[in-house]
C-alpha cells in the first residue's frame, strides 16, 4: 500500500528535538568552532564567524556586498505546511538581521521517503516557497537527501550596502535594547509534543513564528541604531550575551519589561521547557547575574529556544521612538524596550 494512504506519523514524533531547539550547545559550538581560528580570512570578508554574527557578509564593490547565510532545523510543528513556513521564516531572518535585503534562496531537504508520503513532503516545500513569495524571492534550486529525521531549510542570500551592515558588536554604552517578537516559542512547542497546546496557543505561535522580520533593513538605515541581531536557538540570555561580549560592556534586561506570547508562563510551570533551554543555561548561566528576583519559570522563558524570533536592536536613546515606529510599520506591535547597556561589570548581562 502507498504511503499516500497510510496513516502517517506526527512530524514532532519523527525528530528529538523541534525548530531552533536542536541547535548544538553554546558550550560546545564555541569547541567546535575553535577548530577553525586561524584560517586566512580576505579583506572583502566583512563578518565572518569570529562574532557569532547572523550571516556572512562579503563586499563585492563600494556599493555592494552579499549577506549569505543557512538554517535548517527539525519538525518544530506536525502541520507540514506550517513547518515549511516556519522553517523559512526563520532562515530569512538572518538576512535582515544584517540590514539586508534577501535576493533567493536555496532549499535543504532531508526526509525519511519511506516513512513520509511525497505528499506530505510536498506541503513542507510548498510551505517554505510561499513564505519566499511573500519575501519577494525565488527559491532557486537547493539538494535533498534521504535521512532517519525530516530536515527543512534555506540557504538564503541577500544584498545590503557595505556601509549599512548590522553587526552584533557595535552597541554602545547607554543604548536602549528593543525586542520586536514576544518570547515563549520553545515553550509552547514543547506543549505541543506533548499535546498541552490549545487551538489558541497554537495560532499565536504560527502567527509570531510567521511573521518576517522585514523591518531589519529600515532598521539598519537609522543613524541611532548600533547593533541588531535576531533572538533564536540560544534563548533572549544568550543573543544578549553576544551583543554584551561583541561590544565588551553590559547589558542590563529589565525582566517585567520583556513581553511574553499569551499562556506560557502557565504552560512553563507545567512542566514544558526544553531541553535546550537547560542546556543554554548550563552553558552561559555564569555569566548572567540574575540577582535575588527570578524563579526557576522566569529562567526557563530567559533561556528558552525562539524558532524564529524577534529582531533584538541596540540603539542610542534619542533612537528609540523611531525604531519602534519602524517596527511597528511592519507590523511588530509588541516591539518594545527592554533593557539598556552600561559600562563593562563582571558578568556581561545582568537581569532585575
Amino acid at each position: 500500500m502507498s504511503l499516500e494512504h497510510k496513516t502517517e506519523p506526527r512530524l514532532t514524533s519523527l525528530s528529538h528535538g523541534g525548530g531552533c531547539g536542536c541547535k548544538i550547545a553554546p558550550g560546545v559550538l564555541r569547541e567546535i568552532l575553535g577548530a577553525t581560528s586561524g584560517w586566512p580570512v580576505p579583506a572583502e570578508l566583512l563578518v565572518g564567524i569570529e562574532s557569532a554574527d547572523d550571516a556572512a557578509v562579503y563586499r563585492i564593490n563600494d556599493s555592494q556586498a552579499i549577506v549569505a547565510t543557512t538554517d535548517f532545523f527539525l519538525p518544530i510543528v506536525d502541520d507540514p505546511f506550517d513547518f515549511g513556513r516556519i522553517a523559512a521564516t526563520n532562515a530569512i531572518s538572518d538576512v535582515y538581521a544584517m540590514g539586508g535585503k534577501p535576493i533567493l534562496a536555496l532549499a535543504i531537504v532531508g526526509m525519511p521517503v519511506a516513512t513520509l508520503s511525497t505528499r506530505t513532503i510536498g506541503r513542507i516545500l510548498e510551505g517554505g516557497a510561499s513564505v519566499c513569495r511573500a519575501a519577494g524571492i525565488p527559491v532557486a534550486g537547493g539538494h535533498t537527501i534521504d535521512s532517519v529525521e525530516p530536515i527543512y531549510g534555506l540557504v538564503v542570500l541577500g544584498l545590503v550596502h557595505p556601509d549599512r551592515v548590522s553587526r552584533n558588536t557595535g552597541a554602545r554604552t547607554g543604548d536602549r535594547l528593543v525586542l520586536g517578537k514576544p518570547l515563549g516559542v520553545g515553550v509552547m512547542s514543547a506543549a505541543l509534543k506533548r499535546q498541552a497546546l490549545d487551538a489558541i496557543g497554537y495560532a499565536n505561535m504560527i502567527d509570531v513564528t510567521t511573521r518576517l522580520n522585514t523591518a531589519g533593513p529600515s532598521l539598519a538605515e537609522l543613524d541611532g541604531v548600533h547593533a541588531i541581531t535576531d533572538v533564536t536557538g540560544f534563548g533572549l540570555a544568550g543573543h544578549a550575551l553576544e551583543l554584551a561580549r561583541g561590544a565588551g560592556l553590559q547589558i542590563a534586561i529589565d525582566w517585567r519589561s520583556v513581553p511574553l506570547l499569551d499562556g506560557v508562563r502557565t504552560l512553563a510551570a507545567n512542566g514544558c521547557v526544553t531541553g535546550a533551554a537547560l542546556r543554554n543555561w548550563a552553558a552561559y548561566g555564569r555569566e548572567v547575574d540574575v540577582g535575588d528576583g527570578l524563579d526557576e519559570i522566569d529562567r526557563a522563558l530567559l533561556t528558552d529556544p525562539q524558532t524564529s524570533g524577534g529582531l533584538l536592536v541596540s540603539c542610542a536613546a534619542d533612537a528609540v521612538q523611531p525604531v519602534l515606529e519602524s517596527f511597528r510599520r511592519h507590523g511588530f506591535e509588541q516591539a518594545c524596550v527592554i533593557g539598556e547597556v552600561g559600562a563593562a561589570r563582571e558578568t556581561p548581562l545582568r537581569i532585575r
